[in-house]
Formats: C-alpha cells, structure tokens, sequence
C-alpha cells in the first residue's frame, strides 16, 4: 500500500490539473445530482416493528382519522389580555383557511371545541334537570294511581264482581304501564346523561382555551403519518396563519410544525472553522499551506453531503444525517491533508525534491491516513449491525465522508501541493531548504531524553483515571429521549409554544398518548358512549394521568381509541412510568379483559429510546473487539491494544458523563445554549462509540507508532515511550485541537440534535487525545517495559507485517540528508 500512494503522489502531483478537473467533475456531478434527485428529509426518528409504529400502522386500517400527523398552533393576544370577540372570528376565520390546504385534513377550532363543550355541560345540566322534575311528576302521578287503585280494589271487594269497575281497574293497569314505561325512559336517559358528564369530567382538563382566556390551541390533523409531512405543507401552514391572523394576536408552533430549513454554514461552524485555521496559521506559518487543509476539506464535505442528500428522493432520512457527514468530513478532512502537509513541508525545509517529497509523504503519512480513515470507516458502517434504519443510514452517510476525505487526502492534496511548490514555505525557510539540498550532511542523532520515573507515572495513572472516573460519574444517571420544543432556543416558536402550553395548560398537554382498547367483542352503537365511559374511568384511576378523552372507535366497535393527557412532559420520567404501565394493564368491560397499547410522540420517544439503549451494548463490544483486533495487527502486541481499548472505554464514559452534566442536568446550560435540561438525544451514545473509537486509535497510532518504532530499533522499552511520544504529541495536538474546534462549532448549531452530538465529540477528544492518549497511555507503557510489546512466537507468524507509517518505503526512498521522524511535526 505505501509504495502504490508513494507512485499515486507522484502521478498526481505531475498531473496536477487533471487531478484537480476530475475532482471538480466529481462535485458538479454530485450537486447536480441533488438538485435533479433531492427529495424531502424528516426531522422525525421512526424505527419499525416498534410498539408504538405497529399501533400507527393498524390505525391507518381500523381508524384512519387517528393515524394521522397533528401539530399544534399556539395563539395569545400580544398584550396578554383576554381574547376579543373579534379577534377569535379572526382567528377562526384564519384557521378556516388552512383547512383547505393540500396535506391537511382538518383544524380543530378551539373556540368552537370550548363553546360546544360549554354547551355540552349545560344541555347535561339541563338534561338531568328534567329527569329529575320528570322522576318528581311521575313520582305524584304513581302515588294518585296508587290511591285510586285501592279505592277500586276497595269497591271490588266491597260490590263484588262489577263490569264497571273491572274496566275502571283495567284502565289504571295501563295507567301504571304508560308510568313504568315513561319510568324506563327516563332512567334510560339519565344513563345516558350520566355518561356523558362522566366523559366531559374526565375530558375537563384538555382545555383549548386557557382559563384567563388570553391564549388558545388550535390542533392541525394532516393527513399523512407524522414523519411522512412534507415541509412545504408544513411551511403553508405557517404561512398562512401568519398572513390570516388579525394584527393583534400572534402565532407559535409546536416543533411538529416548526421545522428549521437545513444549515451547514452557521456562526457556530464558521467561528470553529476559524479557529482551526488559526491553528493552521501558527503551525504553517503561511497563509497558503495553512489553507490547503481547509479547502481539501471544504471540498470532500461538498462531494459527500450533495452526493447523500441526492439520495433523499428515494430514501427516508432525517435531516441530522447530512449534517453528520458534513461534520466529520469537515474535521477529518483538515486532519487528514494536515498530516501529509506538515510530512511534505519537513522534508522540503529538509532539502528533498518536491515530486519526490511529494510521493514519500503520501506514501508514509498517507498510508497512516488510509489506515486511520478505514477504522473510522470500519466502525460507522458497523452501525448497520443494530438494525435500526435511520441510525444505520447515519453511520453509512458519515462513512461516505470519511471515504471522500480520504480519497481527496492522497489524490487531491499532493496535486495541491505539487502546484504551490516550495511556496508552502516561508521566505526564510526555502533558502534553509536550498543550502539543505546541497549538503548531504549526516542525520543528526536524536537527542536522548530522559524516560519518566515510576513514581510519577503512578501518580499520572491515578490523577487521570481518577479524573474521568470522576467525569463519568452522571453517566451513571443517563436517560435517553428525542428533543422537544423545550430543548430548541429560547426565542424559537418552538420554544414559546412548548412554555406557553405548559403555562396555561399544564407539561402534559405538549405530549398527549393515543391509547388503543382492544375488546373481545364489539359493543352495538347505543353501546358505544357507556364502554368508553367505563373504559375511561379506569384510565383515570391510573398514577399519572390527567385526562381522558374518546377520540372514536372502529367500525366493528372492537377497537376504542382514547386521548390520554399524562401529568408530565413528554420526556418526564412519569409519562415513560405512565407507557409502561398502561401497556401492562389490563382493564375490565362487562367482565370480560381489554388489553391496551399507546402510540403517539411521546410514546414513540420512548420506544425508540428503548430500542438504541438494547442495540448499545452489542454496538460496543463489537467496536471494542474490533479494536483489539486491528490494533494486535497494526502493533503486534497484546498489552498494548488492551491498553488503547481501555482507554477508549475511558474517553466514552467520560463524553457520556460530560454530556450528561450539561444537557440532562442544566450544568454550565447559559453557556452551551440549554434553555431547559431534558434527556440525552437517544442516539448519541451509540453513535459516539463508532466515531470517538475511530478517532482515538488515530491518535493511538501516532503516538504508538513512534514508541514501536523506538523500540524495534534497540531503544529500551520505558525510552522508547518517551521518544514515541515527543515524536507524537505535536501532530496529536494539532489535530485534535482542529477536531475540538470543528466539533465545537456544530455545539451552537441551529439544530437541537446536532448541538449535544457537537458537544460530545469535541469533549470526547479533548479527554482522549490530552488525558488519556497523552498522559494515562505513556504512564501505562512505562509501568509495562518491555512486556508491552510481548507477542506469542506462533501468533508473529500468523499476523501480516502491516507496515502502517510506511517506514520500509522511507528507507528505500532515503533521498533526504535528513531523517524525518514519520508523525513528527515541530
């Protein structure tokens, strides 16, 4: 492999325009491609075969009315005063409007839904009202036709067998007839009546107005599910509230509705990738090569990010995907050129002829690149092994980018750096590579440096693991959710209409359950109102739930389908207590069993929660048995992969916990944008495996690699750590502090689910490269000595000779008078 990109960097650096014109074809091809082919992304998670999509999916068959996507409109009077007469026309009249919209099946006009259920309540009140004076007249009416049946029985008795009065009684037997069966009715209808307040007591706190009358919910029912709404149904719904709405009342919209237009270019990313070329800037100290990496970067985000979402026309992704591949191909991207750059630039200050140097730095750092890119590579595609689709789809997306960076890495950079030549050098150090040249002096011995003691390399084990035992400890407290209006911006409308339903209308009505009633047999239509009744008075004996409300029933009447409003948010740990408990009950109905299953935003949160938690574990042996295996290959050693594992293990839980602290329990939250602390995004952790692993065995590799390098050579073992990490710790520092300032950028994205993804990673690599891979590692190798590198004699035979920096091609190619040491960078 090193000597194939040893000839590649050449050829590319000879035909440099031709490099460069294919690539470019490349980029035109791939946004021409989604501009021709992109379709609509989802920003909402759906796993199938979950509880919640299998009730979704029979609802669209037994009652379709309930299978649809809702979203909800929040509208207050600016001035906070109670709504006027004219302003609820013109809201209703608005709201009129969008119920002819494409895509949106009906608009639920709360004061409509308030009036008729004020009228409802009177008409009930009424109603009952009348039984009563009903009971009352027939009460007098049975007591007269008591009376005069035992004046008649009386006179029977008395005259004897006398036709007249026989009819008399007869006439009074259909008296009392005509009163039982009036008696029936009544009865009958105070059933009837009595059921109906018994569901309007139940359904009392699902409120469409608040009680100061200052705000109102309008709920828009769409007719396709929830994550097949198009955004431009969303946006015409937006728009035309928005326009409608009388001047004086103002509309929010709940994250359902509010979907944010899909940025790659934020303040937060632009101030990130300022940082990285400062960085660049200091270390090059040109503002040519310093933007190289970016440009090569910029580049591959571009190929990778056109070419996936061109494929949204014909595959459901979520909006994050994109923005995950355009954030590691922007990080790995500037890395990646970095490492080949600064090889270049040393053996140019070294003396080396340009093409030549070119091809050695690409056949040594490239090869070095190739390998760290295929573990990063190796471990996103791996997420396809948890069987979820979307999580899937995201490791194959980011994948793609890490294979683009890659591919650009060792084609694209060396034709770059074989057309600025030696201007990638400052003025002063091109005439230090002129007199290099022509001076073929004998390398210079490195300089002996003296190892660490045991002592100190105890206490740096202890202040280190102990330090990230003490970071990981809230990890220990992580619960997994999807983001809420809660968790978007403080002055998103997502937000306001997330806080001004839980003000006025309590956190439960932000995510209300859809709970299906499964009976044995159907219940007849006059049927139907009292088996919903009962059925709901036993959903209101159950801990946590507010309301209950019928939202209808099929048309065999087995199956009744229930609004239930839990006590808490959609992410409170009541309402996941709350799903798990109704999917466990069973209730009773004319004493046969009715078992029950909930669907709805909530619920499907957490289903999904559920299954990426189940999927982690096996996602995380699998990676860290990959781990073992590639390193065991790469440095024909078993203490030293079980040592990088471990501390990979480190970094994780460490990411975790940080995360942890700041998202789920509101630490530092002015200072990372968290307006309300919530759960952690549910596929974090699994995703975090598969990139912090790649990305901490790059940083192993550079700085292994040297120690290996040292001690292969006859350098004593703890010697050779010190040597393997001076010659590692300026190019690990350099990119990873690139790593923490792109990562860093995407904290402050305009995108919830991106913000903690952001935080994660670059908190990941902090801890990674400067705690564990620069501090906890050298110590561990140096308490080891030489049993480090020990490897059974049958196991050396077997493993290939994986030759990751290209050392055997340097020394074929030792054209240099000086010796460049393969990851240093000064």
């Amino acid at each position: 492999m090193a000597e194939l990109l040893y000839r590649l960097g050449r050829f590319t650096a000879r035909r440099a325009w031709w490099v460069i014109t294919a690539w470019v074809a490349v980029l035109a091809l791939a946004v021409g491609a989604f501009l021709a082919f992109s379709g609509t992304m989802s920003s909402t998670m759906t796993i199938p075969g979950t509880p919640t999509a299998q009730v979704t999916d029979r609802l669209k068959t037994e009652l379709p009315v309930a299978s649809g996507g809702t979203g909800q409109v929040v509208i207050h009077s600016k001035n906070g005063a109670e709504l006027t007469d004219a302003q609820r026309e013109g809201i209703s009249a608005a709201l009129r409007k969008v119920t002819d919209l494409d895509g949106v099946d009906q608009v639920a006009d709360p004061f409509t839904s308030a009036e008729a259920r004020v009228d409802q309540a009177k008409k009930i009140t009424d109603g009952l009202a009348q039984v009563e004076d009903g009971r009352d007249r027939l009460a007098k009416g049975q007591k007269q036709l008591d009376q005069a049946r035992s004046q008649t029985e009386a006179a029977i008795e008395q005259a004897g067998s006398n036709p007249r009065l026989k009819a008399t009684l007869a006439q009074l037997d259909a008296q009392q007839a005509e009163l039982d069966k009036q008696s029936a009715t009544l009865e009958k209808s105070e059933k009837q009546l009595l059921v109906g307040r018994d569901l309007l007591t139940m359904a009392e706190d699902i409120r469409t107005v608040s009680s100061d009358g200052s705000t109102a919910i309008a709920t828009v029912v769409f007719d396709l599910p929830q994550q097949e709404i198009t955004p431009e149904t969303k946006e015409a719904v937006t728009k035309t509230i928005d326009t409608a709405l009388p001047e004086s009342v103002t509309a929010d919209y709940s994250a359902e509705i509010a979907q944010g237009e899909i940025q790659l270019g934020g303040v937060g990313e632009a101030v990130g990738l300022v940082v990285a070329a400062i960085v660049l800037i200091i270390m090059t100290g040109t503002l040519v090569a310093a933007g190289l990496p970016i440009l090569n970067a910029l580049f591959g985000v571009g190929v990778a990010v056109a070419g996936a979402m061109a494929l949204s026309g014909t595959i459901e992704m979520t909006s994050v995907t994109p923005i995950l591949g355009a954030m590691l191909g922007l990080a790995v991207g500037i890395d990646y050129s970095l490492f080949i750059l600064h090889r270049h630039r040393r053996q140019l200050k070294a003396g080396m002829a340009v093409e030549e140097s070119i091809g050695l730095a690409n056949g040594t750092s490239g090869n070095a690149v190739v390998f760290a890119g295929s573990t990063v590579l190796i471990a996103l595609l791996a997420l396809n092994v948890t069987g979820i689709p979307f999580l899937a789809l995201m490791g194959t997306v980011g994948a793609v980018a890490i294979a683009v960076a890659v591919l650009l890495t060792v084609t694209m950079t060396p034709a770059l750096l074989g057309l600025l030549g030696h201007r990638l050098l400052p003025r002063r150090d091109r005439n230090s590579a002129a007199e290099a040249a022509g001076n073929a002096a004998t390398p210079a011995a490195p300089k002996h440096v003296q190892p660490t003691t045991t002592s100190r390399a105890v206490l740096r084990i202890v202040i280190g693991v102990g330090a990230l035992a003490l970071i990981a400890l809230p990890a220990a407290s992580m619960r997994l959710g999807l983001p809420t209006g809660a968790s978007e911006a403080a002055d998103s409308t997502q937000y306001r209409a997330y806080s001004a339903i839980t003000e006025k209308f309590g956190a439960g009505a932000n995510g209300p359950l859809i709970v299906v009633a499964d009976l044995g047999h159907g219940v007849p239509g006059d049927g139907l109102a009292p088996a919903q009744a009962g059925l709901g008075k036993q959903l209101m004996d159950v801990d946590g739930v507010t309301a209950v409300a019928p939202i209808g029933a099929n048309d065999k009447g087995t199956v009744l389908v229930f609004q239930v409003v839990p006590t808490g948010g959609p992410t409170s740990e009541s309402t996941e207590d709350l799903v798990h408990d109704l999917r466990g009950r069973t209730l009773d109905l004319d004493s046969d069993d009715v078992s029950l299953s909930v669907a709805g935003s909530a619920s499907a949160n957490i289903d999904i929660s559920e299954k990426l938690a189940d999927a982690l574990p096996t996602y995380l042996v699998l990676v860290v048995g990959l781990s073992l295996l590639i390193l065991i290959v790469v440095f024909r050693s078993i203490l030293v992969p079980l040592i990088a594992t471990g501390g990979f293990v480190l970094s994780l839980f460490a990411a975790l916990g940080g995360v942890t602290a700041v998202y789920q329990w509101g630490w530092l939250g002015s200072v990372f944008g968290v307006t309300d602390p919530a759960p952690i995004l549910n596929f974090l952790p699994t995703l975090l495996v598969g990139i912090l692993f790649g990305l901490a065995m790059d940083y192993q590799l550079f700085l292994t690699s040297g120690m290996r390098e040292a001690y292969a050579h006859g350098t004593p073992a703890r010697q050779a750590v010190t040597e393997g990490v001076r010659a590692g710790r300026a190019v690990v520092t350099a990119a990873a502090v690139i790593m923490i300032s792109v990562f860093g950028g995407f904290m402050f994205s305009h995108m919830t689910m991106i913000r903690p993804v952001g935080f994660a990673l670059a908190f990941g690599v902090l801890v990674d490269a400067f705690v564990v891979r620069m501090l906890i590692i050298p110590a561990v190798m140096h308490l080891a000595g030489d049993k480090a590198w020990w490897l059974p004699r049958w196991l050396d035979r077997v493993l290939p000779d994986v030759d990751v920096e290209g050392a055997k091609l340097e020394r074929h190619h030792q054209t240099a008078p000086v010796r460049i040491p393969e990851t240093a960078v000064r």
